[in-house]
């Protein structure tokens, strides 16, 4: 197969990596990838994994009918069998430009929290949660899959060394480091970082030898420098360091002997055998453990609502405090974490997984009489899409990441209880086509 893969940005980011991960385990699998994006910082990924590389605008509009020009134009002329497209964007984009003009099938993978209701109904789908996907089966859409974010866990494993990461940063060796590797931005991300200033906060005054490493850049960057300054007041020294944005982050989860994240940063925390505790929304905190494993298979590495411990940053305090005070714990959660991605979540089971989507899509082409409602149905959805975020803007509201995400998280996780639930009749389980 001839595969063209077309992720979201090249910024650092969970969803981007995993897109360029899979990429190289596809290729890898003995087929041709060829990878569309803007520059940014992740070209460097693209060129250690010996990928070809269609360099697109970088100063454009979301989605852009220039770059559905460039998509179909290089779908005609390089024979392209299945375009990948990550988040939703690419995948209008694609849609526009290679399945509407040629009629060659989009795959889309949404890793975001929600799937926008707008996206062509017969494009095959993969998403990050069992509970998304229901949700996504009940919107409308025909072909969803469980793709869970992979991991390489060869090239991410325990051997590796960080100790130099500690030392260019000032970390004495019996300091315990707490790692939060994100994008800083305000949906998602922002109340876990914020609460984990105030936890560390609270732990650094009660006399802990330890610090909080925040690894990552963003538009809330001063949100969490303003919040981490007055931690290191209280403390009396720098408990929060911000590290800034790493092409790799490998070393700083080396260097970490705690991981506080959700997503694909969590799973990779995981992989270096780090004990991890998730943070969410609405206050939500969970250590990883034998026993809260089961939630986090069943609704993903987030969580809404009050945890086992309550909610904001006493919460995070009271697992975080029980893990800084025993390196026994530590170990026997940061193996456990380690086996239970390695048997769930490798590179080579999900590489497995998309080829066979991308077979599927293949030999279930779009008919050619819905190609013209898809298009109204999208062209739509976009238009209406677009005037709410500047009505948000202009109303200073302002927009989240993710449109829908808010609405479909809360329909999706029933926060008046620990853990997660579906809402409303389950629907079947699509089987991956690999199955």
């Amino acid at each position: 197969m001839k595969v063209l893969l077309y992720p979201h940005s090249m910024e650092v980011g969970g969803s981007q990596i995993n897109a360029l991960q899979l990429a190289g385990a596809v290729r890898d699998r003995g087929h041709e990838v060829i990878v569309a994006s803007e520059p940014g910082p992740l070209m460097e990924r693209v060129r250690n994994l010996a990928l070809e590389h269609v360099e697109l605008p970088l100063h454009r509009s979301r989605p852009s009918p220039r770059v559905s020009g460039i998509l179909g134009d290089l779908v005609k002329r390089r024979g392209i069998d299945v375009i990948h497209g990550h988040e939703w964007p690419p995948i209008v984009e694609a849609f526009f430009g290679a399945t509407l003009r040629h009629r060659t099938p989009v795959v889309g993978t949404i890793m975001s929290m929600s799937v926008v209701p707008f996206l062509p109904r017969g494009t095959h789908l993969t998403v990050g949660t069992e509970l998304i996907r229901r949700s996504a089966v009940a919107s409308g859409y025909r072909s969803v899959y469980l793709l869970e974010p992979p991991v390489d866990t060869g090239a991410d494993n325990p051997s590796i060394d960080g100790r130099i990461f500690r030392a260019r940063l000032g970390i004495r060796p019996d300091e315990v480091v707490i790692a939060m590797i994100c994008r800083l931005v305000p949906d998602l991300k922002l109340e876990g970082l914020l609460t984990a200033c105030d936890a560390v906060r609270a732990l650094a005054r009660a006399g802990n030898p330890m610090r909080l490493v925040i690894v990552g850049d963003g538009r809330a960057r001063d949100d969490v420098a303003r919040r981490a300054a007055s931690a290191n007041a209280d403390a009396g020294y720098e408990a929060v360091l911000l590290a800034g944005e790493m092409a790799d982050p490998g070393p700083a989860y080396a260097a970490a002997d705690i991981i506080v994240g959700q997503g694909g940063s969590a799973l990779r925390g995981m992989a270096f055998g780090k004990p991890l505790v998730v943070v969410g929304e609405s206050g939500f905190s969970e250590l990883l453990t034998p026993e809260s494993a089961p939630m986090f298979l069943r609704q993903g590495w987030y969580g809404l609502g009050a945890g086992s411990l309550g909610t904001g940053a006493p919460a995070l305090h009271r697992a975080l405090e029980r893990l800084v005070g025993s390196p026994e714990i530590r170990s026997q959660l940061g193996s456990f974490g380690r086996q239970l991605v390695q048997s769930r979540f490798s590179l080579g089971r999900a590489a497995e997984i998309v080829e066979g989507i991308y077979v599927s899509a293949i030999q279930t082409p779009v008919a050619a009489r819905q190609l013209i409602p898809e298009a109204l149905h999208v062209a739509a959805g976009v238009a209406g899409n677009r005037i709410r975020r500047r009505y948000l803007k202009w109303t200073g509201a302002g927009a989240t990441d993710d449109q829908n995400q808010r609405q479909v998280i809360a329909a999706v996780f029933d926060t008046g209880s620990n853990g997660a639930t579906p809402v409303g009749k389950p629907e079947q389980q699509v089987a991956h086509p690999s199955a």
